[in-house]
């Protein structure tokens, strides 16, 4: 008896990775347990050495931190990055009229320079510049770390099934771009770095919703582009 051969069918590229694209975006909706409602700035809006609209520029603890935007010629969604370059505590840029309890935040960074620290983070829930969420993946120390910053002091947190530790460790390269992303859902927040989930951390210290923004530490010389976060409703 002949058996028919197995012939898998073709599929054009396009319709490929369409396909995939929607497994993953209809995969994260059912995790997060609801609609992921999401937004995306990359900076090009804004000419380069106007203002930036919309944001606190600002820092936790002292300092002049100095948030720009600027042309990058290697920018992943040319021509515009908002930079880092002052020196402060935490130079905090944190976006106004965002304010959601439960969903994502990631960006894209590139960590240029800082004898001190060479940094670049994400905040969530931030009530203001001194109450807020962080993690953050720092070139010179090799790791990537979740914190709670409250009443401008900061604490790092264990990670979930592990006591003590700081962070975990991992190349952070200078001079190369990165992805930092965090998805927190009540009082669960999970860390991807470069696509790949590292680390989950459970606290319940900020249970409000607030603001998301951008962090950096000491004489950080950091990039960042395609800034993305949504609520999940």
């Amino acid at each position: 008896m002949m058996r028919k051969s197995m012939i898998c069918p073709y599929v054009p590229p396009r319709r490929f990775f369409a396909r995939a694209k929607f497994a993953l975006t209809a995969m994260l909706v059912f995790l997060l347990g609801g609609n992921a409602v999401a937004n995306t700035l990359n900076f090009d809006s804004t000419p380069v050495g106007m203002p930036l609209e919309g944001w606190t520029l600002t820092k936790t603890g002292r300092g002049q931190p100095k948030w720009t935007v600027e042309a990058d010629a290697t920018a992943p969604s040319k021509p515009n990055v908002l930079k880092q370059s002052g020196r402060a505590t935490f130079p905090v840029a944190i976006k106004n009229d965002s304010s959601f309890r439960d969903g994502f935040v990631e960006v894209k960074f590139k960590a240029i320079a800082g004898s001190e620290d060479r940094a670049a983070g994400i905040i969530w829930r931030a009530k203001d510049a001194d109450n807020y969420y962080v993690v953050r993946a720092n070139a010179l120390e090799d790791n990537v770390v979740l914190y709670k910053t409250i009443k401008g002091v900061r604490t790092s947190l264990d990670i979930v099934g592990r006591k003590g530790g700081y962070g975990v460790s991992t190349p952070v390269a200078s001079g190369q771009w990165h992805v930092l992303r965090c998805d927190f859902t009540g009082s669960r927040f999970k860390v991807t770095y470069d696509g790949k989930p590292i680390f989950e951390v459970e606290d319940t210290t900020i249970a409000d919703a607030g603001m998301i923004g951008l962090w950096t530490k000491a004489d950080s010389v950091t990039l960042f582009d395609d800034l993305a976060y949504g609520e999940v409703r």
